[in-house]
C-alpha cells in the first residue's frame, strides 16, 4: 500500500480482510529519513517527511482498529526509531516525526487496551537495510549551504555506521515476541551497538553529557 495515500490504505485493508476474514497484526514500519540542516529544510519537506512517518502510521491505525475493536483482539507494532528518544543533528525532522510517533504510540494504547487490542513501540537502532540508500537530502543541503562541511561529515558517520550494521533480523525476532505476548511492554529498544543503552542513559545523566556523547559520535566538535 501506499501509507500516503486514504483510498491505497482502505483497499489494501479491505482485501486482506475479504480474503482472511480477520486482521490480527499491523506492523507500521513505512518511512524514510530526510537529511539536512534545520535551516536548510523548506516546510514542503518537512511535511513530507511527516507525511509519511506519522500520517502513514495514523492512516493505517485508522483503518485498522475497527476491524480489532470488533474481533476484541488486535496487534498494532509501530516501528520507531533511537532517533525519536534523541535528536539526531542533521535528522531533525526525522527525529521529530519518530517522537511524535512516540507521543501516539502511548495514547493510542491507552485508548485501545479497553478493547483487546494492544499497542507495541520498537525503537531499532542501525540496521542494514534500505533506508541508508532511500535517504532524502534537503535541496538547499547542498556546496552553498553555511553547513555543508559539518553536514557531510556527519552524513558519512551515520551512513558508514548503517552500512556497517547488521542485518535486521533482530528486529523481526523482537517483533514476533511482542505479538506472541498477551501482555507485551510499550517500548523494545532493538540495537547491535552501545547506543541501546541510550534512552536509559538519557534518562539519568544530565542531558549536557547526552549532547556531549552525540557530538563526539557525529563529528561535530
Amino acid at each position: 500500500m501506499d501509507v500516503n495515500d486514504d483510498g491505497s490504505v482502505n483497499s489494501a485493508i479491505a482485501d486482506i480482510v475479504r480474503f482472511e476474514s480477520r486482521l490480527d497484526v499491523v506492523i507500521n514500519s513505512a518511512g524514510y529519513g530526510l537529511a539536512g540542516a534545520l535551516e536548510d529544510t523548506s516546510v514542503e519537506e518537512a511535511k513530507g517527511q511527516f507525511e509519511t512517518n506519522f500520517f502513514g502510521v495514523l492512516r493505517v491505525c485508522k483503518a485498522a482498529l475497527p476491524i480489532m475493536r470488533r474481533q476484541s483482539r488486535g496487534y498494532i507494532v509501530n516501528v520507531g526509531s533511537i532517533g525519536g528518544v534523541l535528536g539526531i543533528p542533521f535528522q531533525s525532522m526525522y527525529s521529530a516525526s519518530k517522537f511524535a510517533l512516540e507521543g501516539m504510540s502511548e495514547a493510542l494504547r491507552m485508548e485501545v487496551e479497553p478493547y483487546g487490542i494492544r499497542v507495541v513501540l520498537i525503537q531499532p537502532g542501525n540496521y542494514h537495510t534500505g533506508f541508508t540508500a532511500n535517504r532524502v537530502t534537503a535541496i538547499k543541503s547542498d556546496h552553498a549551504s553555511e553547513y555543508y562541511d559539518i553536514f557531510a561529515r556527519s552524513l558519512s558517520v551515520m551512513e558508514k555506521d548503517e552500512l556497517d550494521a547488521p542485518e535486521p533480523e533482530e528486529v523481526a525476532r523482537v517483533i514476533d515476541r511482542a505479538i506472541s505476548s498477551d501482555s507485551p511492554r510499550l517500548r523494545h529498544v532493538v540495537d547491535p551497538s552501545i547506543a541501546r543503552f541510550a534512552p536509559i542513559l538519557k534518562r539519568v545523566l544530565p542531558y549536557s553529557i547526552v549532547e556531549a556523547a552525540l557530538k563526539h559520535v557525529f563529528k561535530l566538535s
